[in-house]
């Protein structure tokens, strides 16, 4: 009991240090464990925080990733109905345009348009174009045909007017012509010509209007014209001045012409400052013409002897 006395003793002397210098060194090290405790529990929790937080995000985009899908799915079918609608829009406007084409042509044949009644008018039209078509085919070859016979009548006129003004080479007894060669079988047409027409001995100046009217020279003017006479003034119908008689021409040429031929032979005044036309223009065109469509049957009897001469030779 002693020694556990002693031993008590001195342990708890020893105790009692150990205690006081443990609770100085714990008093030490309090602070550094508190501020080593704060340090883990703030990491701790700083995981526990960050771990939470990527849950959240996690969650967070699922429900967005679904909301999102969600409202696109929405929108989605809104797109497809309003392209539906356009679609089934522009089928019923389409149909509906055919029915508006068909109606209004229906409508358009049978109220406004008759088809017979045209097909009828056109049919009219056609045979009335065929009726004046042949007509006016008829009235051209009658045209062409009155033109050839002016053209034939012409030619003869000018024919028979210049075998008028070439009266003097015809042949005679004593001396042949220049158109009846005598190396020839027979005469030319011409000396035919000169011999059936008649010479005419020039009376006036003027010539005849029948002939004037259409440009075709006249058969019975004088031989005795001139170039550079004004053939304007020779179609007037106005009076003409008697010449005017002079002593010494008669003198000169002798008494074998009558002074107004001699006159007409030396002197070619051109009559530059007579009018082109007259007044009365018009009603002498027209007594023209009558006196041109009088004399065609003498022009047509001359043209068939003409021919019956060349036909012989």
């Amino acid at each position: 009991m002693a020694q556990l006395l002693k031993m008590k003793s001195k342990g708890l002397k020893e105790f009692r240090q150990q205690y006081l210098l443990r609770n100085s060194q714990a008093e030490e090290k309090r602070w550094q464990e508190h501020q080593a405790a704060t340090c883990i529990q703030s990491w701790f929790r700083a995981c526990k925080v960050q771990a939470y937080i990527r849950h959240l995000h996690k969650k967070a985009i699922i429900i967005q990733k679904i909301w999102r899908g969600f409202t696109a799915r929405a929108r989605f079918r809104q797109m497809v109905k309003e392209a539906y609608f356009i679609m089934k829009m522009n089928f019923y406007e389409e149909m509906a345009v055919r029915i508006q084409r068909r109606w209004r042509g229906f409508y358009v044949r049978k109220y406004v348009h008759n088809f017979y009644a045209r097909k009828k008018y056109l049919a009219e039209v056609s045979w009335k174009n065929k009726v004046i078509r042949s007509g006016l085919d008829e009235l051209e070859e009658l045209q062409k045909r009155e033109r050839d016979c002016l053209d034939v009548i012409k030619e003869q006129t000018n024919k028979v007017y210049q075998a008028h003004r070439l009266h003097h080479l015809l042949s005679t007894k004593q001396r042949p012509g220049i158109f009846n060669s005598p190396f020839r079988p027979g005469p030319h047409e011409t000396e035919l010509l000169l011999r059936q027409v008649k010479y005419h001995r020039p009376t006036r100046l003027t010539p005849s209007g029948k002939t004037c009217l259409l440009g075709i020279p006249d058969s019975t003017a004088p031989s005795l014209g001139s170039p550079g006479r004004n053939t304007l003034g020779t179609c007037s119908s106005r009076p003409i001045l008697p010449p005017i008689a002079s002593k010494k021409q008669q003198m000169l040429l002798g008494v074998q012409k009558q002074p107004g031929e001699v006159w007409e032979q030396c002197v070619r005044c051109p009559d530059l400052m007579h009018l082109q036309s007259s007044y009365a223009h018009l009603e002498e065109a027209k007594h023209q013409l009558q006196q041109y469509k009088s004399m065609n049957i003498d022009n047509g009897m001359l043209f068939e002897q003409y021919t019956d001469a060349h036909m012989q030779n």
